[in-house]
């Protein structure tokens, strides 16, 4: 939800009664729960492997899930594993989005051990791995190879600035076909990208992207999946600073005045959620332009490569000066999305085992806060 949305909810004297108490406002940053990004790269992490991962945990994933448990116990390298209680079992049924995240999470952890003069050698799913669910083997094994000339790579400057932008675009500024471009030759080897910013195609994939959010809202066990991930306000978020992040003077006081929670927002009927669903709206129908990754099948190594690509994208629309947002709905593999699925692939030329891994909306938009993460402390195991 935006401010405007919050407004709408909440209603102006409310508003004004929670802006009148100035030292309740200036407190509402969760500054536990965003720690981590201060902290990346940080001189008291003496193993440079940790150094590294500190960067790798500020990596997109689907739910903020954060589902990286990496294991450091044998000197130079490290073993990347899912923590399988951050799966989405309703709207990630096969963990295809999670993997892409956890692809999201190697390319940064590469780029973080470049600048240690440390070449990551990144083997995927060396055990090998489940097509259909996720299991205790391995993502990846990681050899960490001093070599002063490994090549830096130039996206590494804009990891602490990334964000994604969940609001409204400027509809008053297209996105160039340059910027385009510079995005997918970002985005690396081993993937198809595509984009467009053709007034009728981003038309006709605004409506397929509204039509998908609305099903994933109205079906109740997708929608739960969200809410029961919901942190609403500073003290639920820096107490999980995982999960959705809804934070900041709004929703604080919406949280106070018993306008907004999980309660409120799994009742179709109440305020909360019909609001819900014109915020979306609103902000799915501002979309710019789309761009998005195919991969030649769906294998766990297709997932891998694709996060790699998506989390190169995100990065260089820092420079290009644009806000990236997943509008992955239609992608996930449950039931009732079927039909959406269909008819995405057929819109993007995914044919055959062609899959589509990641498709995002752009525009220009508003400065973004920074999303909460667990410590990398955390996120670690055989380290002392």
């Amino acid at each position: 939800m935006n401010r405007r949305g919050a407004l709408k909810i909440l209603g102006s004297g409310a508003v004004i009664l929670a802006a009148g108490a100035g030292g309740f406002a200036v407190t509402r940053t969760p500054t536990e729960a965003i720690a981590p990004w201060g902290m990346a790269g940080s001189a008291d992490y003496t193993d440079p492997r940790v150094r590294a991962l500190s960067y790798a945990i500020l990596a997109p994933n689907p739910h903020n899930r954060q589902p990286w448990m990496v294991d450091l116990s044998t000197p130079g390298e490290a073993s990347l594993h899912c923590d399988l209680g951050r799966l989405l079992p309703a709207t990630d049924p096969f963990s295809r989005q999670i993997t892409v995240g956890l692809g999201c999470f190697l390319e940064i952890l590469r780029m973080a051990a470049a600048e240690e003069d440390l070449r990551a050698e990144i083997t995927p799913f060396p055990d090998g791995g489940d097509a259909d669910q996720l299991d205790g083997r391995p993502i990846a094994h990681i050899r960490f190879v001093e070599d002063a000339g490994v090549a830096r790579d130039p996206l590494f400057a804009f990891v602490l600035e990334r964000r994604t932008t969940r609001e409204p675009f400027d509809t008053s500024r297209p996105v160039s076909d340059r910027s385009l471009a510079a995005m997918q030759g970002a985005a690396g080897s081993g993937v198809r990208t595509g984009s467009t910013n053709d007034a009728a195609r981003i038309a006709a994939l605004r409506d397929l992207t509204w039509e998908a959010m609305q099903i994933e809202m109205l079906t109740p066990y997708t929608m739960q999946e969200s809410i029961d991930l919901m942190r609403v306000g500073k003290r639920a978020i820096n107490e999980n600073p995982d999960g959705l992040a809804f934070g900041g003077l709004m929703f604080d006081t919406l949280n106070l005045f018993g306008l907004m929670s999980p309660e409120t927002l799994a009742d179709q009927s109440s305020v909360s959620f019909q609001q819900g669903l014109d915020i979306w709206e609103e902000i799915t129908m501002t979309s710019m332009g789309f761009i998005w990754i195919i991969t030649p099948e769906n294998t766990r190594l297709d997932q891998i490569s694709a996060g790699g690509s998506w989390v190169r994208l995100n990065l260089e629309a820092v420079p290009q000066g644009l806000g990236l947002h997943p509008v992955s709905q239609s992608l996930q593999e449950y039931p009732e999305m079927d039909e959406l699925y269909a008819q995405l692939r057929r819109d993007l030329s995914a044919t055959g085992p062609a899959t589509v891994q990641m498709l995002g909306r752009i525009g220009y938009g508003p400065a973004m806060p920074r999303s909460p993460r667990w410590p990398v402390e955390i996120k670690i195991t055989g380290i002392t």
